[in-house]
């Protein structure tokens, strides 16, 4: 089949990249002529575990190629996908949809034969009544069906989640449409990857009700973390002890500082902003929003109280390690170092951190904080290190090393990599999330 990817950012690239993979001819498309001179170049846009050497592979096999146009990117293709940013709109916080609407409208200028257009970015409920509504309005005289595929990808493991997903979802209502999905994913069919058909309205709020009920997860195990510092409780072992139930699962019950990333924020504000339109409210995601919010704010205060309090900490010198919302990967979406760092500077720290991937893109966000070559410089001279991000490059720390480099030994592990027994063994004072 022949495809076509508009928009070459995380979601598209990888998945324009994975369907050339699975022996389609894929075109992807991005208006930033920038990104796609240095996609020719075999230089990628965004980090991401093994995507370089897929893109490659594929371009040699003449099975990938990018391009600025759109017209000569979707002439042709059987399939067009539209996967461009759907942000948070400022200031009230629903989906910004205009890059999707104004690609809809470029497609029904252009499209030359008959196509299925595919809502990969993730909407709310009723987009593609409008991106149907749009192409009609095009006056074409091709056949055309709207769908919606939303992506369940992790970033960090996006590659494996595509090509071995839990499931597809695709939300269609005509046969044209089914038919031409079903053989799209049919390498995926044949692995007994489970392919789920429903209407377009429900595959709209499948992505965001998924995402809002990880994120509630998250925020759940995290106010135990709270719990259990009061009462004496270990909330790994809470995360065991309640994930061993079938029913609810081990994934997403590690305690920590709060998500962050290009989902999980923008989608439950998305979700919120969906239930007000609607008029049925959603408490719990209300609160989620609201506890997570809250949540990367404390953490920052919870160094200063490490340090003996905003008295004592002004005027010290704190070692972040990790800045990215999550490890293998270089987004700073709404990651919680962000607010920690923030907060540490509001209270007079001095602040130098250290990232294996992030620190390009963390440098605007944070221009009062100094950047570090390795996690050892950023040590060097400070009154305590605090891991933000559970790379694995901190997980093996030459912790005599660190103690000698620090002015003192605190040691803040915002997600629990290390044993309390082990750190303080070797005289740290070491403080971490939800254990004793």
């Amino acid at each position: 089949m022949k495809i076509a990817m508009v928009g070459s950012g995380y979601v598209g690239l990888v998945s324009g990249a994975c369907l050339a993979d699975f022996g389609h001819e894929v075109c992807c498309i991005d208006k930033d002529q920038s990104k796609i001179d240095r996609l020719h170049e075999g230089v990628m846009p965004i980090f991401e575990p093994g995507l370089a050497e897929l893109v490659e592979a594929n371009v040699k096999a003449g099975r990938l190629n990018f391009t600025s146009s759109l017209a000569e990117g979707i002439d042709g293709a059987d399939a067009i996908f539209i996967a461009v940013g759907t942000p948070s709109r400022r200031g009230d916080g629903h989906a910004d949809l205009s890059y999707v609407y104004a690609v809809a409208e470029e497609i029904g200028q252009h499209l030359a034969n008959d196509a299925v257009v595919v809502t990969k970015s993730t909407v709310p409920v009723g987009t593609g009544d409008e991106v149907e509504r749009i192409l009609a309005a095009s006056g074409t005289g091709h056949r055309f069906s709207v769908v919606s595929n939303p992506e369940f990808l992790r970033e960090g493991a996006a590659i494996g989640d595509f090509k071995r997903p839990d499931r597809i979802v695709i939300g269609a209502e005509d046969d044209f449409g089914r038919e031409v999905m079903r053989e799209v994913y049919r390498p995926l069919y044949l692995n007994e990857s489970p392919i789920l058909f429903v209407n377009r309205r429900t595959s709209e709020l499948i992505k965001y009700a998924a995402n809002a009920f990880l994120a509630t997860k998250i925020t759940f195990i995290n106010e135990m973390a709270d719990l259990c510092e009061k009462v004496g409780a270990n909330v790994q072992d809470v995360s065991r002890g309640i994930g061993m139930d079938n029913r609810i699962g081990a994934k997403f019950l590690n305690a920590g500082p709060g998500y962050g990333g290009s989902c999980f924020p923008k989608d439950t504000l998305a979700l919120l902003k969906t239930a007000e339109d609607f008029d049925s409210p959603t408490r719990i995601i209300e609160a989620v929003v609201k506890a997570n919010d809250g949540r990367k704010r404390a953490m920052g205060r919870k160094v200063i109280e490490a340090l003996g309090g905003f008295d004592n900490a002004r005027g010290k010198k704190v070692a972040l390690l990790g800045l990215t919302f999550k490890p293998d990967t270089d987004d700073m979406r709404d990651s919680p170092s962000i607010a920690v760092a923030q907060t540490l500077t509001d209270g007079g720290v001095e602040v130098v951190a250290y990232d294996p991937e992030g620190m390009d893109s963390a440098r605007p966000l944070m221009p009062e904080v100094t950047m570090a070559g390795d996690p050892y410089s950023a040590i060097d001279g400070a009154d305590a290190v605090v891991i933000v991000t559970e790379w694995d490059a901190f997980r093996a720390l030459d912790l005599d090393r660190v103690k000698q480099l620090l002015n003192a030994p605190v040691l803040v592990d915002l997600r629990n990599i290390y044993r309390p027994e082990d750190v303080r063994a070797r005289g740290f004072d070491y403080f971490s999330i939800g254990r004793p």
